[in-house]
């Protein structure tokens, strides 16, 4: 079933990785396949561009991003900023003082790097992260003392707030509070977090931009997720391709439903899509 795709944007925990956050041989055939005919792969995430695995930032043709679940649209190659959709700090200061009121972890994302204090960093098993996780926030977060401190003296604009929740009935009742903010929107890619952004910064928007961008329409777009902030992004592209994983909500919206991130979905619909590349 040849598409006239001319680009993929794809999610990349749950989605393009698998759980032990590893790009398989099968799904980075199917992303070379794709850069050599003109295909843009664009990793669509809620993780800023330090936060791109490396294997998927070594891949020759791998250039914008849709980082921050699409709080910055960003030529990595040349750090061209595409489109930004941020927090204002007094805002973002208003909300991590009422995190601080719960047993969670939180760090707001500044100048594409987490900031976390030491408490959190040094405890996130406490805090329901796997090992694999754990390791990952440790290396893409910069330690400062003062995370509210930071921000109020710092006053730069945030592009994220991540919240990592361990009981399920205090994430929910959280989620529920920060919706009250009708400025934000409040998404989730891990079933222990909880991801703060401005309304108006979805990977959706993001994809419209870059499609702007590079001069394609919609229809010409695909796009992968598995979790609550890709919702956006599948309604928004011409091809919308939800994981088996995926949450029901996803599953419901999308053009199509391919094998789970355990079962290289992504090259599998790739495949069905768009045939044999090579």
């Amino acid at each position: 079933m040849m598409k006239d795709i001319r680009l993929i944007a794809l999610d990349l925990d749950g989605t393009l990785l698998d759980g032990e956050k590893r790009l398989s041989s099968r799904n980075r055939r199917a992303l070379e396949c794709c850069i050599r005919h003109g295909i843009h792969i664009v990793p669509a995430t809620g993780r800023p561009s330090a936060g791109i695995p490396g294997p998927i930032r070594a891949l020759s043709g791998i250039r914008y991003g849709i980082l921050t679940n699409g709080a910055r649209v960003e030529d990595m190659v040349d750090h061209i900023v595409i489109g930004e959709e941020m927090i204002g700090w007094e805002l973002a200061h208003e909300i991590l003082s009422l995190l601080s009121r719960y047993p969670v972890a939180y760090d707001p994302y500044i100048d594409g790097r987490g900031k976390m204090e030491a408490r959190f960093r040094d405890h996130l098993d406490q805090y329901g992260l796997p090992p694999v996780m754990q390791q990952l926030v440790r290396g893409t977060r910069d330690e400062v003392q003062d995370e509210l401190a930071y921000v109020r003296e710092k006053k730069r604009p945030v592009e994220k707030i991540n919240v990592f929740v361990p009981d399920q009935k205090l994430r929910e009742s959280l989620w529920e509070r920060l919706k009250a903010y009708k400025e934000l929107m409040v998404t989730s890619s891990l079933p222990y977090n909880l991801e703060v952004n401005i309304r108006s910064a979805t990977k959706g928007m993001g994809l419209y931009k870059l499609a702007g961008y590079l001069g394609l329409g919609m229809e010409q777009t695909m796009a992968f997720g598995d979790g609550s902030n890709d919702v956006s992004m599948i309604q928004a592209a011409g091809i919308g391709v939800a994981m088996a994983n995926g949450i029901d909500e996803l599953k419901e919206l999308a053009d199509h439903i391919t094998a789970s991130n355990e079962e290289d979905g992504v090259a599998v619909a790739i495949e069905h899509f768009l045939g044999p590349l090579d």
